[in-house]
């Protein structure tokens, strides 16, 4: 592809702004290259999902579903063959089957509904670190919504971007060994810059480079999750972002001070997937989460997949969504929470999303599980859980037929740990259907720092 595949509607200023990023003396190791792709009629229908994300109500009244949601269920039905499959529609909506993270990760194409044109389809691979691995299929225009609905969530605490031409909207920053980094450039906000970079020294040609070119670029907010935010704490930053927006894992309170303290702005906490985009931000009292999409239903359910009265803990269960490619219906997301009302707003209460997860190496250093997952990326795994004790030792469990033998695993797994590492391999029958890849018994003491 070049760059007027990637960037259809790029300015001259835009392009300035993408050479300068890409040439900067100080820039990363670029892994990667990756535009927008929207044509000016994408670009319309990502303004119009923004207009109705201000103008639409969020949510339904108690004990009532939302005023779409039949048609939405019907479609399904009619249109997407894993839906078909359930044969007759059920009277009530409670009636359906739940899906999971598992029912994607095996056939992600009979999600897709039979009308939807597959003209500039996208697809990328998410890690697996807290389930099964899993390839989404998306457009354009549904990657350019996550925009409109952080901009959203930033205004509950009070932010209005600004950011435009020639200055640098966002800066997405991770820590994990081997990541897909670039720049890229921003229509929405007429061709600001927005880069994706990895924090860990190896991803750049001198680690003291990190902090200049962060600095000469000053993005107005940072994004990432807990454990990248953790590393940038470290770093000598002389600029200040007007907000931080952590994703992906659960952000602990202490650290959320932290970094308020140090960068001076809000952190705002937005629960997130990549099946769903971003479906809440936690309010600045950090007692609720207020919902963020008009088109997505929020259930909570037990464990044998019944509805939970208002304020009873569950499981976040998810219908709708803005991807087109991926209609979901009664999607059991591995996450627990409550639902309450603040008025007539639904809101959700005490939720407990994915906790970051950091392994430690024999000799003391911290492993990102996006390593663990790069590192048995070449084994054929259907399901495999890896756990390590308080002491350090590692527990790999796998499904009987997995493609690789122990040895080639504890090869692959040696390099990361170290040859000392305690690591004992286990193939059983079954996991259960919500088992994580990834635990530890290592308490918050006792976890490794960022090297």
């Amino acid at each position: 592809m070049t760059d007027s595949d990637r960037f259809p509607l790029l300015t001259d200023e835009g392009r300035r702004l993408l050479r300068r990023l890409r040439e900067h003396p100080r820039a990363p190791k670029y892994t990667a290259q990756c535009g927008n792709r929207l044509t000016a009629d994408y670009l319309r229908r990502v303004r119009a999902f923004e207009s109705e994300l201000r103008a639409s109500p969020r949510g339904w009244p108690p004990g009532a579903l939302p005023h779409w949601l039949d048609d939405f269920v019907e479609m399904c039905f009619r249109d997407v063959p894993f839906y078909r499959r359930y044969g007759d529609r059920p009277l009530q909506f409670a009636d359906l089957p739940t899906t999971t993270r598992a029912d994607l990760s095996r056939e992600i194409w009979s999600f897709v509904p039979d009308s939807q044109p597959l003209d500039d389809l996208i697809w990328y691979a998410t890690s697996g670190a807290t389930g099964h691995p899993l390839t989404i299929l998306s457009h354009p225009v549904a990657g350019a919504c996550y925009t409109p609905l952080l901009k959203l969530a930033l205004t509950r605490h009070k932010v209005e971007l600004t950011s435009g031409a020639g200055q640098v909207a966002c800066i997405l920053v991770g820590w994990q060994k081997r990541a897909y980094t670039y720049p890229s450039i921003t229509p929405q906000q007429n061709d600001a810059g927005h880069i994706k970079l990895n924090l860990h020294p190896d991803d750049w040609r001198r680690p003291d480079d990190r902090a200049p070119f962060l600095d000469d670029c000053n993005p107005e907010i940072y994004t990432g999750d807990p454990i990248a935010f953790a590393e940038l704490l470290q770093l000598p930053l002389r600029s200040r972002p007007r907000a931080l927006i952590s994703t992906a894992m659960m952000l602990l309170p202490e650290l959320r001070r932290r970094l308020e303290s140090h960068f001076g702005c809000p952190v705002v906490d937005v629960y997130s997937m990549n099946e769903t985009g971003p479906v809440a931000v936690r309010d600045p009292d950090m007692e609720t989460w207020t919902l963020l999409q008009p088109g997505l239903f929020v259930e909570i359910l037990d464990s044998d997949g019944n509805p939970c009265p208002i304020g009873r803990r569950g499981e976040v269960t998810l219908t709708g969504g803005f991807n087109p490619f991926l209609p979901l219906l009664r999607y059991r997301t591995n996450d627990f929470a409550a639902l309450d009302y603040r008025g007539d707003q639904p809101v959700l209460i005490g939720l407990e999303g994915r906790r970051p997860v950091l392994f430690r190496s024999a000799d003391g250093h911290a492993i990102s599980t996006l390593d663990v997952t790069a590192a048995l990326k070449p084994f054929a795994l259907p399901q495999f859980a890896l756990h390590q004790f308080a002491d350090g030792a590692l527990h790999l469990r796998l499904r009987n037929g997995a493609a690789a033998d122990d040895s080639q695993l504890r090869a692959a797994l040696t390099p990361l740990f170290g040859v000392t590492q305690t690591l004992t391999i286990e193939h059983v029958d079954s996991f259960g259907d919500k088992t994580l890849n990834y635990t530890t018994d290592l308490s918050p003491t006792t976890q490794p720092p960022n090297p």
